[in-house]
């Protein structure tokens, strides 16, 4: 067996290697001869025995032990294999990323939200991102905080904007802006448009919330508001849209939980009606929340960048809903 040179000096490798040599070499492993590849590569024999050979000159290794019957990878041909297929991958994926390239941002963006997010701040940031990409596309799909971070985790959306209880250290987060809940009655309540109430009166009183509204979960503050009220333990009534709680809460099922700066305009028609407690309210932050391994288009990756500039700009102050 003639004796191979050294392989090159990684630095060299790196600027001689011909691509050509590595695409041929993948369709050489996956083959049971030469004479296969050359039939897969419709190249003649001699053309790929001449590439499998300057490649394994130039890597300094026996790639593939050859004998009358016998075509095998060598453990560098195994290594070299594996590490070519990703090589190929990030060339296709290069093709992939500049045909798509263009002036104008083009893409979908895929937002999953929590359905009480009533952001000044965020509804300025969708206006801003359209004017400047008129030709991207958004999705708003409103569920629980929980399905919302799944499916950022799970790469169904570009990001989320919901409650977190507890970080999942594979994802990024930053808070959006701090709400305060408070409770609410509706008009048909016995309790709605007295001003001389106490939480003692909200003893035993049926109540409705959130899917979300328990101890383990993210609205646990407003668990203990709950529970400090001495609400009826049984819930009459849970969804993870704040539509249907306010709807629930109107329709006179119970006392709920609702943001106080998102139902303020229900409380001036005469919708809805507070109740105590009116001070030390329980505070929620809304983060937004994305996943950093996630391969993001063009309009998701501006986006988030637009959505984080706009967080860095305005004090927490600024973004306190009460």
């Amino acid at each position: 067996m003639v004796a191979l040179p050294k392989p090159l000096h990684p630095e060299r490798l790196a600027r001689d290697l011909d691509w050509n040599l590595l695409r041929t070499f993948i369709v050489l492993a996956r083959s049971s001869s030469v004479t296969e590849a050359a039939d897969r590569l419709r190249l003649k024999q001699p053309t790929v025995s001449s590439a499998l050979k300057r490649l394994e000159e130039r890597i300094g290794k026996r790639l593939i032990n050859r004998s009358p019957g016998h075509f095998e990878l060598t453990e560098a041909g195994r290594l070299l294999h594996k590490e070519a297929v990703d090589i190929q991958g990030a060339i296709l994926r290069l093709g992939t990323l500049m045909r798509d390239v263009s002036d104008e941002v083009r893409g979908h963006v895929d937002i999953a939200m929590a359905s009480h997010v009533v952001s000044p701040l965020f509804d300025e940031t969708l206006r801003q991102f359209h004017q400047m990409h008129p030709a991207a596309t958004i999705s708003i799909n409103i569920s629980a905080s929980k399905d919302a971070l799944e499916a950022v985790m799970g790469r169904r959306a570009s990001l989320a904007v919901c409650l977190v209880r507890t970080r999942n250290p594979k994802l990024e987060y930053t808070r959006l802006f701090r709400e305060f809940f408070g409770l609410f009655c509706g008009p048909s309540h016995p309790l709605f448009g007295r001003s001389d109430l106490t939480k003692a009166d909200l003893a035993g009183q049926s109540s409705v919330s959130f899917v979300t509204d328990r101890l383990e979960d993210a609205l646990r503050p407003v668990t203990l508001m709950r529970a400090e009220a001495d609400l009826d333990d049984r819930v009459v009534g849970t969804s993870a849209n704040l539509e249907e709680v306010r709807r629930m809460i109107q329709a006179g099922l119970g006392i709920g939980p609702l943001p106080v700066h998102v139902v303020r305009r229900d409380v001036e028609d005469g919708m809805l009606w507070q109740l105590p407690p009116y001070e030390d309210l329980p505070e929620i932050d809304v983060h937004v929340v994305w996943n950093p391994k996630a391969k993001m288009n063009r309009a998701e990756t501006a986006m988030l960048d637009l959505l984080l500039e706009q967080i860095q700009q305005r004090p927490i102050e600024e973004r306190t809903y009460l």
